[in-house]
C-alpha cells in the first residue's frame, strides 16, 4: 500500500504492506486523511535516517473488526486518530479506542480532521475557562481557527491575532463575534480593556515560534492566576518574574487529551472510568464530530484543497510556497 513519510530531511511516498488486523483493532479503508502541516514540516526538517511516517488523522470505511469494539460494524464509516496507528496510508489498522463513528450528516472530509479537532478540544479544556470568560487565542492556523469555533460556540469571549493578514481574514468571516487584531500591541490593548485592565483569563499559544517569547506575553496578557496554554512548538524560556508576579498557570496541551500515548488506553483498548476522566482523548474526538453535527463548528471552508494520493508531495510544496493561501488540505485515496 501507499504511505507518506519524512527521510533524509525531505518527504517522499513509499510502499509498505498492509497491516495486519490485531486483538481488539479495526482495519480501515481510508478514503482521506489530513495533512497537519506544522507538525509534519517539524518532522519533515530533521535528518531521519530511518522513514518515518507522517500523518494522524483520517476518515475511511470498516472493512474488519477483531475482538469487542462496540459501537463500531463493519462497513461503518468512521474518523479515527493518533499515530502510529493513523497516518497517511491507504489501509490502517487502529485501536477501538481511537475509532468513532460519523454522524450521517457529516462528510469524510470534514470527520478525517478528527485528531486536529480532539487537540483543539483538549487545549481549551485546559485553559480551564467558566461560562462567560475571555480567552486569547494566538496563531490561526488550522488548530487555532478551531479552537476560536469552539470556544465562540462554548460562549467564551474570543481575542485572536496572526501574522498572516488571510487567516485573521478567515477566522472574522467564521467568528464574526470575535475581535481579530492586525498586532499583538492591539491585540493586548483590546485585550485590557475588555478586561478592565485585569487581564484575560487565558491565553492559548498555537503558533510555531523558536524561543519562548510568546508564553512572556501570554503572561503580560493573562489575569492573576489565569492560564497561559502552550499548544504549538516553542522554546520552554520564559521570564520568572513575570510568572511569579500573576501566580499565573503555565501548561502544555498533549495532543488530544488524556489516554494519549498509554499503550493501556491506546493499544489495548483500556478506557478510563468517565467518572474519573471526563474527556478522554477518544470523548474530545466524538464531541468534536457531534459540534460537527449541529453546525456549531465549520471547517468546509477551511480545507484549501483535497488531493490524490498521486499528488501528495504538491501539497506539501503548497504549505511551503503559499502558506498564506493554504490553511487546510486532504489527501484522497485512490481506491475511491
Amino acid at each position: 500500500m501507499n504511505i507518506v513519510v519524512a527521510k533524509g530531511g525531505s518527504i517522499q511516498t513509499d510502499l509498505e504492506s498492509k497491516p495486519k488486523l490485531m486483538p481488539n483493532h479495526v482495519m480501515i479503508r481510508t478514503v482521506c486523511s489530513a495533512i497537519s502541516p506544522g507538525t509534519e514540516l517539524m518532522i519533515a526538517r530533521r535528518p531521519n535516517k530511518e522513514a518515518v511516517p507522517l500523518g494522524y488523522s483520517a476518515a475511511g470505511y470498516v472493512e474488519d473488526i477483531d475482538g469487542e469494539c462496540p459501537g463500531l460494524t463493519i462497513g461503518q464509516r468512521v474518523a479515527c486518530y493518533g499515530g502510529p496507528y493513523v497516518r497517511h496510508a491507504e489501509w490502517l489498522c487502529v485501536p477501538r479506542n481511537l475509532v468513532v463513528p460519523i454522524p450521517d450528516s457529516v462528510g469524510f472530509e470534514e470527520a478525517s480532521f478528527v485528531g486536529l479537532g480532539a487537540i483543539a478540544i483538549h487545549a481549551l479544556r485546559k485553559a480551564s475557562l467558566q461560562f462567560g470568560e475571555t480567552v486569547v487565542v494566538v496563531g490561526l492556523g488550522i488548530i487555532g481557527q478551531l479552537v476560536c469555533q469552539i470556544a465562540s460556540a462554548a460562549s467564551y469571549r474570543v481575542l485572536a491575532y496572526d501574522l498572516l493578514s488571510e487567516r485573521n481574514g478567515q477566522l472574522k468571516s467564521l467568528v464574526p463575534g470575535a475581535f481579530v487584531a492586525d498586532s499583538l500591541e492591539a491585540l493586548n490593548s483590546e485585550a485590557s480593556r475588555q478586561s478592565g485592565g485585569a487581564g484575560v483569563d487565558a491565553v492559548l499559544l498555537c503558533a510555531n515560534v523558536p524561543d519562548g517569547s510568546l508564553i512572556d506575553y501570554g503572561l503580560r496578557c493573562v489575569r492573576q492566576q489565569g492560564h497561559v496554554v502552550i499548544v504549538g512548538d516553542m522554546k520552554l524560556d520564559f521570564n520568572r518574574e513575570l510568572l511569579f508576579a500573576k501566580e499565573a498557570n503555565v501548561t502544555v496541551s498533549k495532543a488530544g487529551g488524556p489516554g494519549r500515548g498509554d499503550l493501556a488506553y491506546e493499544r489495548n483498548g483500556h478506557d478510563y472510568p468517565i467518572g474519573y476522566v471526563r474527556w478522554t482523548e477518544g470523548r474530545n474526538m466524538r464531541e468534536y464530530l457531534r459540534m460537527l453535527e449541529r453546525r456549531s463548528i465549520r471547517i468546509s471552508s477551511l480545507i484549501s484543497e483535497a488531493v490524490p494520493f498521486s499528488q501528495v508531495l504538491r501539497a506539501y510544496e503548497r504549505y511551503k510556497m503559499m502558506p498564506q493561501q493554504t490553511m487546510g488540505m486532504l489527501i484522497r485515496y485512490d481506491h475511491y
